[in-house]
């Protein structure tokens, strides 16, 4: 009786929640009242692809939808319906068109159409059918926008603009950036970038008032901050949450919408730490020695999933979980008993993990030997900026390669076609990577402006100084200072302290003497004064592929003799030449990384043993310079200041009368060299004037 009693008590537990789940499930199909029942592709004749979406009842209104620029998407939002196809994934072929996801999130459904390239369209609703029709030809930036019709914007038209930039805090404690636009067609492309996210709004204007970094801490939400700056012809806007968070986006009318949720750790999850919290609906389980089985099938009853257990699966369990996630609880069921799982739509398998481990390795197995065995097919590729033999190499590249075993590639180098034999599933790899990789590649055209300014100042100051008349030495005999160096003697005869500024432009003279002509002093004083400014300007320009090393160069090569080791008289060269080395790299914001060698040589004013010298100016660097900006990277001042007297030993040092047996000449010069660069992103249009 006691055994039955607790037979009984366990059977009425179960009943409990068995009728606590029905309760539950059924509050879950209340509020998802509709569901997708059919997903069918078709083209038509004028280039364009149809999607039908088959919904269980008839939509009373478009749903939402927005686009992502890279990958190339478009999503749909479907409120109050439940995915009915069985899967999340569905794969075409019809042109631009690769496949479609389907995600359910509680009672909403969003429809991920995966495209190769960004097509506008639209949508209409037929029935129970919603309509998406796919335009044939391509757009450059496909709006962000909630309205069921997309138009590709006309060339010309004026460009778009921001109006205004708010953050606001949600109930549940999300923040929210409301941006209003100018009109509903702008290009928007949102993306996560680490731990920041990035908005970019294509061909739009920012005013400046706008141009400002909101720190948004104090509003106790995810978000830190949010930067919002021009970048060219587009607006970004960076986002900075902290902590675990997602976000979703979406578009009314002219006002865009960005919200950033909070992530937190569920208390009653085993696994704490960085991992996204359970998204299931919570449920009680209360059992004593239940078998795994019976466990796993009250999952299933609860969750409405199909699934298949193992008849390797067998056991008793004891579980007591209140208020916990139906994921989570099947997370602790499966770890518990050593059980793993595989889900496939809304099929879930079930099997130890042993078990499933050495199923996968059998399927890996067979489909290696499949691989091996399958028939190869040739294609070629008419290949329009990579060089064939570059291409050959990657696909084929010992490190990493795309081919497989048997697959092989061959160039023909006169038309630049590759030619790939391999298995279609490899093919199709390496026609993903040919696609990425056979791109023009950018241009920048690099100036450098070398100016040379020079400023000269030169002074001379001279004097000829003579006696001739009674008791004068004839030939010099009366001679002053005659112990002094001959380069410093002056004799008193005629004019023979000679002292004269070189190169002089200016002379005084003047000649004293007595009433009866006897006796004369003769003084002739010589002065020079110079003051040059000069400037020279070299500007050498340069055009060259990203990442591609580039050398430009101008000037002479200056011969000269030497000798060779058998005594023979050789020519030698040594260049006195202008050039400019520069290897630029575009960075993603649109700057330029820079490694330049800038040289400025000249034939020197002297020679060595018959070799000329050169005088030269170089600077080597690297430096980031923004797209059309002038940085300078290189200058040298030098400045010489050189007085030099020339005298007469003692009759120079005499105060005032000295002057007249010394000779005095000062140099002042200054000199200056600016070496500036300026990097540019060609355009289609720019050349080199």
């Amino acid at each position: 009786m006691k055994r039955f009693s607790y037979v009984v008590t366990g059977m009425v537990r179960l009943l409990g929640v068995l009728v606590a789940f029905g309760a539950l499930s059924a509050h879950a199909q209340t509020a998802a009242q509709n569901s997708i029942t059919a997903l069918n592709v078709s083209s038509a004749d004028s280039g364009t692809t149809v999607i039908k979406v088959e919904l269980a009842q008839p939509l009373a209104n478009p749903p939402a939808g927005f686009t992502i620029n890279t990958p190339p998407r478009i999503a749909f939002d479907f409120p109050n319906t439940a995915n009915g196809l069985g899967k999340s994934v569905q794969e075409f072929a019809e042109g631009d068109l690769r496949s479609a996801n389907i995600v359910q999130a509680g009672n909403r459904t969003r429809l991920v159409i995966n495209l190769h390239q960004m097509l506008a369209y639209d949508t209409k609703i037929d029935g129970n059918t919603l309509l998406i029709t796919l335009q044939g030809k391509a757009v450059a930036a496909a709006p962000v926008v909630t309205s069921s019709r997309f138009a590709e914007a006309k060339k010309g038209a004026q460009q778009h603009s921001l109006r205004d930039v708010d953050f606001r805090r949600g109930k549940n404690g999300e923040g929210r950036i409301q941006v209003d636009l100018s009109d509903p067609g702008v290009g928007i492309d949102i993306r996560q970038q680490g731990t920041t996210l990035i908005v970019d709004f294509l061909k739009t204007s920012l005013p400046r008032n706008l141009q400002r970094k909101l720190d948004v801490v104090d509003f106790a939400t995810p978000v830190q901050g949010v930067d919002t700056f021009a970048q060219g012809d587009n607006v970004r806007m960076v986002i900075e949450p902290k902590g675990l968070w997602e976000h979703a986006a979406y578009q009314t009318d002219n006002k865009f919408i960005v919200e950033v949720k909070p992530v937190a750790d569920d208390p009653n999850k085993l696994v704490k730490g960085g991992q996204a919290g359970y998204a299931g609906e919570k449920l009680t389980l209360n059992f004593q020695k239940i078998d795994v089985r019976e466990a796993l099938n009250v999952i299933a009853d609860f969750t409405e999933l199909n699934m298949v257990i193992s008849d390797t699966v067998s056991g008793n369990l004891t579980l007591r979980l209140k208020d916990v996630p139906w994921d989570q609880a099947l997370d602790i069921i499966l770890q518990s008993r050593g059980l793993d799982m595989r889900k496939n739509g809304n099929v879930i398998q079930v099997a130890p993990r042993e078990e499933l481990a050495a199923k996968e390795k059998i399927d890996l197995a067979a489909r290696q030997e499949i691989s091996d065995l399958e028939e190869l097919r040739t294609e070629s590729f008419q290949l329009s900026y990579q060089k064939g033999d570059a291409m050959v190499a990657l696909l084929a590249s010992d490190k990493q390669r795309i081919l497989s075993k048997r697959g092989s590639a061959v160039v023909d180098p006169r038309t630049n076609t590759l030619f790939i034999q391999d298995t279609p599933s490899r093919l199709e790899e390496a026609r993903k990577l040919i696609k990425q990789i056979d791109v023009p590649v950018r241009q920048v055209m690099i100036e450098a402006r070398i100016v040379e300014a020079s400023d000269k100042f030169g002074r001379n100051l001279g004097v000829k100084l003579g006696y001739t008349g009674p008791g004068a030495v004839p030939g010099g005999g009366f001679a002053v200072g005659s112990n002094t160096p001959t380069a410093t003697r002056a004799t008193l005869n005629g004019s023979n302290v000679n002292l004269p500024a070189a190169g002089a432009a200016g002379t005084f003279s003047m000649i004293l003497f007595n009433a009866a002509a006897t006796k004369f002093l003769n003084l002739e004083l010589t002065a020079l004064e110079t003051d040059s400014m000069g400037k020279i300007i070299s500007s050498p320009r340069v055009v060259t592929a990203d990442q591609v090393e580039a050398n430009i160069e101008q000037g002479t090569e200056v011969p000269y003799q030497q000798a060779s080791s058998s005594g023979a008289t050789t020519t030698a060269f040594k260049k006195a030449t202008l050039s400019l080395k520069v290897k630029p790299q575009i960075t993603p914001d649109d700057n330029v990384m820079m490694d330049v060698n800038v040289t400025k040589d000249s034939v020197g004013a002297t020679t060595f043993n018959g070799v000329p010298t050169i005088d030269t100016n170089k600077v080597t660097t690297q430096v980031l310079v923004e797209n059309g900006g002038t940085v300078v990277i290189g200058g040298v001042y030098a400045q010489t200041d050189t007085t030099t007297v020339n005298k007469v030993p003692m009759l120079g040092d005499v105060p005032v009368l000295g002057s007249l047996f010394r000779n005095t000449n000062r140099i002042d010069n200054k000199s200056e060299l600016l070496i500036f660069i300026s990097p540019k992103i060609m355009k289609d249009a720019l050349n080199l004037r």
